[in-house]
């Protein structure tokens, strides 16, 4: 396939890899072999298909993974996609330990690949919870309750603000650290901005 090339920036990720490196360049010749576009977005390999992301090749200090962007709508057949975090709605890993365990599975791996590109090809989309089917936390409410304004500002931020604010919030433990985290948040999002802005 004629724009099946290899990118510069991919041989440089590749290059200077101080991990992984020889289970980056089995990936990475098993998803060219599937005719996608090679890319370097996000400070990793990605591969694409009529510039919709199919997958990318990421490393963590544990394993090295495929991650596809749309993973939750494939059939997992074999069991081996993984959900990084509960938060995660989209995306699914396929993780690694070592190059030949990468080699045994290359047949598996295609398939997948191969799936993921025809899910894009259908359009299928995921179906995103909305930030309402978010938990709020009863130290957030409490305030929201307390305080008309911020309940009107935190309404007024985007779905993807409001998303962030909740999961950022209702993640510790402990009720002291998630009322510090609204208490130190409270102005922000008066401000009417999110919480990396």
């Amino acid at each position: 396939m004629a724009d099946n090339k290899l990118n510069p920036k991919v041989d440089e990720f590749v290059s200077k890899a101080a991990k992984w490196k020889e289970e980056y360049v089995k990936l990475r010749q098993i998803v060219l072999d599937c005719e996608l576009t090679e890319e370097f977005k996000w400070m990793h390999p990605c591969y694409t298909y009529k510039n919709k992301n199919i997958v990318l090749i990421h490393g963590f200090k544990q394993y090295c993974a495929l991650l596809f962007h749309k993973g939750a709508l494939l059939k997992d057949t074999h069991g081996i996609l993984i959900q990084q975090t509960e938060n995660v709605q989209a995306a699914r890993q396929i993780r690694f330990t070592h190059a030949e365990e990468i080699a045994a599975m290359e047949t598996i791996l295609k398939d997948y690949i191969y799936q993921a590109i025809q899910v894009e090809k259908s359009g299928q989309e995921i179906a995103f919870k909305k930030h309402t089917e978010f938990a709020v936390s009863d130290e957030f409410q409490r305030k929201l309750d307390e305080m008309p304004a911020l309940k009107e500002a935190f309404e007024a931020l985007t779905p993807g603000r409001q998303r962030a604010y909740l999961l950022y919030f209702s993640e510790p433990k402990q009720s002291k650290t998630r009322e510090s985290r609204v208490e130190k948040y409270m102005k922000q999002i008066l401000d009417g901005k999110g919480l990396n802005d």
